[in-house]
């Protein structure tokens, strides 16, 4: 289970990634990468990390599903996620 702090942070940088998206797009567009650069380090997009939305455990993360691989088997060991099938795991 992922520490609380470590959620907020993530939903901190989330939200200034949204709040500076436009502006960002803007800046690049026009070639002024000195503004760019002035804008805060957190409102890039690269800093987000994927997290699993049950535990917020940050490896083993699923894109495809939104959660980490052992939620995932837990799923699916359990029925929750249809047209999975036990192989050998």
């Amino acid at each position: 289970m992922a520490k609380e702090s470590m959620k907020a942070r993530e939903v901190k940088r989330a939200a200034l990634v949204a709040k500076y998206a436009e502006k960002r797009a803007k800046l690049k567009e026009e070639g002024d990468f000195q503004a760019l650069s002035r804008l805060p380090r957190n409102s890039n997009p690269i800093r987000l990390h994927n997290r699993c939305k049950l535990t917020g455990r940050p490896k083993g993360y699923m894109r495809q599903f939104g959660v980490s691989r052992i939620c995932f088997r837990e799923m699916a060991s359990s029925g929750l996620i249809p047209g999975v099938k036990k192989a050998s795991w």
